[in-house]
């Protein structure tokens, strides 16, 4: 049952339609010349070979391949009578293979390496008894002209299919972002809600036990060391579990933007002054593009944003490492990349760092990267990432330049 999807991408419907017309062209050999039909059959092996070989899609080997079919067709022709012989449009094979392979300069080139082999033949007749008339001179010109015209126009055609496949790659790709960035979304909801509500049910008892343990403090008589020490314990360890539970409550709470036109250099650069007083020496290049305007963004919160991933790319760093930030303007768009050389992030992980309680810090808790891209998100922009182990990892952030 598997040989036949296995045999049809080798075997193609338009190989089988080949295959009969190079053999209809072979049939109709006036000569039955075996040379003849050999060097057909050979243009026919190569044209449907020629998408299968990957050696052929590296531009060594799309040149070969060409000059190949060139050379075939040039001993073909003069094989059967030079200029004069009806086997001269199989130029057309090398100009078409390089017209849907290459760009215009390319394209022209072995346009004019075929027209300049074709008029080759004419160094072969004898002009002593031979004259051209000018008939034969204008339908010489024509077929050198359609030549050239066939592989321009092929040209035009296959650069317009490879922008319109490109232009729909990228559109696959954006929605295979949004994709991810809804699925994403909807964890953080699901997630979101079930912090709200432990964290709701988490802050009674915490506020018992606080109390509980400064009321034990203050009644404890002073010779009582141990338990004054234990009470103190309790009280600390509340207040800290207590910051955790505000922070699943801010991860948890719904966010109200407050707009306005911010430039975002600025935004970032108070980010930076935060950062600088945790780095480890770390050197943070800026890399800030004029072109960007001010446009609406809630500041506040985009500081928060930025500041976690520049402490992250800090952390991640080596001792005397350095952190990039870059900014640009694409389309409607403002971009602002965070680059560090550091540790980067494991592939398996890749898919789960922007889920909450996912990290790889001995003392994290993993809500930094989940509020940051809820942040973004509510901004109706997005957060991406590209990382390789050993070599860092650059965090993006693209953000409307229009408020919806």
């Amino acid at each position: 049952m598997t040989s036949v999807p296995r045999l049809s991408r080798f075997v193609r419907a338009q190989d089988l339609v080949l295959v009969v017309l190079f053999a209809a062209i072979a049939a109709l050999s006036p000569s039955h010349d075996v040379w003849e039909i050999g060097m057909i059959a050979a243009l026919g092996v190569l044209q449907i070979a020629e998408p299968k070989i990957p050696f052929v899609s590296t531009t060594a080997g799309k040149v070969l391949w060409i000059l190949l079919k060139l050379a075939i067709a040039y001993l073909l022709i003069g094989l059967t009578g030079g200029v004069s012989s009806s086997y001269y449009l199989m130029l057309l094979l090398p100009i078409i293979s390089a017209a849907t392979a290459m760009d215009l300069f390319p394209t022209l080139l072995f346009s004019l390496l075929a027209c300049g082999a074709y008029l080759s033949f004419l160094e072969y007749i004898d002009w002593s008894q031979s004259e051209m008339e000018p008939d034969q001179v204008r339908i010489l010109v024509l077929r050198l002209l359609f030549l050239v015209i066939a592989g321009a126009l092929v040209n035009a055609l296959a650069l317009a299919l490879r922008e319109q496949s490109a232009r729909h790659q990228a559109v696959a790709e954006r929605l295979t972002e949004a994709e991810a960035a809804v699925r994403r979304s909807e964890r953080l909801a699901a997630l979101g809600q079930l912090s709200a509500g432990l964290a709701h049910e988490l802050r009674n008892p915490l506020g018992t036990i606080r109390a509980s343990a400064e009321i034990l403090s203050n009644n404890l008589p002073p010779e009582n060391a141990l338990a004054t020490e234990m009470a103190g314990f309790i009280s600390s360890e509340v207040d800290r579990t207590n910051s955790l539970v505000t922070r699943f409550l801010d991860f948890a709470r719904p966010l109200q933007l407050r707009r306005e036109a911010a430039d975002v250099a600025q935004v970032i650069d108070r980010a930076i002054a935060l950062v600088k007083r945790e780095n480890n020496g770390i050197l943070i290049l800026r890399n800030y593009s004029p072109a960007l305007a001010p446009f609406p963004i809630d500041a506040d919160l985009m500081e928060h944003v930025f500041y976690n991933l520049l402490l992250n790319a800090v952390q991640a760093s080596s001792p005397g490492g350095t952190v990039t930030v870059t900014t640009r303007r694409t389309d409607h768009h403002a971009e602002v990349a965070v680059a560090d050389r550091g540790v980067g992030i494991e592939p398996k992980l890749m898919e789960t760092i922007f889920n909450p309680f996912v990290t790889t810090k001995p003392t994290g808790v993993g809500l930094g990267l989940p509020i940051v891209s809820k942040i973004v998100d509510e901004h109706g922009g997005t957060l991406a990432v590209d990382s390789q182990p050993g070599q860092g990892s650059t965090f993006r952030v693209c953000l409307p330049l229009q408020s919806a």
